[in-house]
């Protein structure tokens, strides 16, 4: 068995917390790969260090003085190593830094330096060997991730490589510049690392207990999600729920490897497993609930619509044409309605609007302002009847208006539009109806 275990910045803030994660390596022979963040925030007013990175090279970019930044970066790294006791010496390390933020190497560079350093200690503190990422992850000359040539590259060296520390968030092009995936990207280099090594697990470590039912922000203490299959895990990503990578779940949902969210602070905690399918029954009828404010709807009604050929793509190519992307679309007989970002649409309305009425000579357009969209997702509820009229009768009694209701022919999705300011008591509603008093 082959784990491949991805620690978080919070996990690896300071040297207290890589003891920890020391700790959970070394309790499980099968966690042979690790792969680190840089140090994130060891309470509520610090920096982490990638911030303090990009704040270091856009002074050096500027051609300011950049030395005393640089040093408080070394701090650091510095704490850590002496409170874990390691023999890790960095100075070379961050003269070679200096010199390549003299020489404006790029941002990339300066970024995944983070993520550099800490693996060279994580490497020592644990006598793995090191591998550097822009050694084997790839990336083409368009600055795509290049998944092809990174899986030959990376499987031929981690076959030789009994156990190894591969820092997360970047890789290189062919010559050798350092990329950077987007923020959060780690989470994508342990998958790429799964996948290359064949894993059977694949366990991302985090400050949090796994993924939970909602959001705590609105619901205090929300009860966490045993299980999750990747498809329900997209719809509520895509609904802004956030626990993992979006791009983190490609390499190994491809390659059949399960994720294990996990908590640094709480490792006897089992976390969220995130599988392919699987045959458990969820704990509730629902798996979670996410969602966004700040919509717009834009209502067209025209009689005999449905037998308008090309109806529809003649009203998106209004959107299309001003750069509006789709967040969601319901259609009726003689109506359709488009849901998008109110921050996109408002500056555009009338261009948008003329060019509905140039295409499709409509009866009605009709707008509707802040709106939020919530989606309830559950593969429970595809062999529950009354779902949906209980999502209806929990909203109704707490006399939130719903302004539309779709859901998808797989049954795994509903998605509810309500006003914005009736979001956080619609969540709140939805969860007492399935989660507190359950049936």
């Amino acid at each position: 068995m082959i784990k491949v275990v991805k620690f978080g910045g919070s996990s690896l803030a300071s040297a207290e917390q890589f003891a920890k994660v020391g700790d959970i390596i070394r309790a499980d022979e099968s966690r042979k790969y690790v792969v680190p963040s840089a140090p994130g925030k060891r309470h509520g007013k610090d920096t982490k260090v990638t911030d303090m990175l990009y704040a270091c090279y856009a002074k050096a970019e500027a051609g300011e003085d950049f030395r005393v930044d640089l040093m408080k970066i070394k701090e650091r790294y510095d704490s850590i190593i002496n409170g874990l006791g390691v023999k890790t010496v960095l100075d070379e390390e961050f003269k070679t830094i200096s010199q390549n933020f003299k020489d404006k190497i790029g941002v990339d560079y300066a970024a995944s330096r983070g993520e550099y350093l800490n693996g060279i200690i994580m490497a020592d503190y644990l006598g793995y060997e090191f591998i550097d990422a822009a050694e084997v992850i790839r990336f083409d000359e368009e600055g795509n991730f290049d998944a092809e040539t990174t899986d030959k590259i990376l499987s031929k060296r981690l076959a030789k490589t009994e156990r190894a520390v591969v820092p997360g968030f970047y890789g290189a092009y062919e010559d050798g510049r350092v990329k950077t995936f987007s923020r959060g990207g780690s989470d994508i280099t342990g998958s790429i690392v799964a996948k290359a090594c064949h894993a059977s697990m694949y366990e991302n470590w985090t400050d949090v207990s796994g993924c939970l039912v909602t959001d705590p922000r609105i619901i205090e203490n929300p009860k966490p999600i045993k299980v999750i299959t990747y498809r329900e895990l997209r719809e509520l990503s895509y609904m802004g729920a956030s626990v993992l990578h979006e791009d983190a779940v490609f390499p190994v949902r491809k390659a059949g490897i399960p994720i294990n969210i996990r908590n640094t602070n709480d490792p006897d905690a089992d976390g969220t497993l995130i599988v392919d399918s699987t045959v458990q029954k969820p704990e509730y009828t629902i798996t979670g609930i996410a969602g966004k404010k700040g919509f717009v709807a834009v209502s067209i009604d025209k009689d005999m619509m449905n037998a308008e050929v090309g109806f529809c793509r003649k009203a998106l190519e209004a959107f299309e044409e001003n750069g509006i992307s789709i967040e969601h679309m319901p259609s009726g007989i003689d109506t359709m309605t488009v849901f998008v970002h109110q921050a996109e649409f408002e500056g555009k309305e009338q261009q948008v609007i003329s060019a509905i009425r140039r295409n499709t000579h409509p009866d009605v357009i009709e707008l509707e302002s802040d709106l939020a969209l919530i989606a309830v997702v559950g593969r429970g509820m595809r062999s529950t009847r009354g779902t949906a009229g209980r999502i209806f009768s929990a909203l109704a009694h707490s006399n939130i208006n719903v302004r539309m209701i779709d859901q998808g022919s797989s049954e795994l999705n509903i998605i509810i539009g309500v006003a914005n300011s009736d979001f956080e008591a619609a969540i709140k509603s939805i969860y007492d109806i399935f989660v507190v008093t359950r049936l």
